[in-house]
């Protein structure tokens, strides 16, 4: 954990949180939109994989603002 908080660091330090942030979001966005997509057009009877994507997808758009948030207060 101390390692993603270095990184975190350096990117606010370089000024790239913005860059940063769009990329882990994009990232997000496509891999949630990926999993509705495999949930409501395929006939999977297994909802594991696009629960997985749609699960990591939500994590990604959220875990970088929450790592500058506790990156700012420490």
């Amino acid at each position: 954990m101390d390692e993603v908080l270095e990184v975190a660091e350096v990117a606010a330090d370089f000024g790239l949180e913005g860059v940063f942030r769009l990329i882990l979001g994009l990232v997000g966005f496509l891999l949630l939109v990926g999993g509705l997509g495999l949930w409501l057009f395929t006939d999977m009877g297994l909802l594991v994989l696009p629960a997985v994507l749609m699960v990591v997808g939500v994590l990604l758009m959220v875990a970088p603002v929450v790592l500058f948030v506790i990156g700012d207060l420490l």
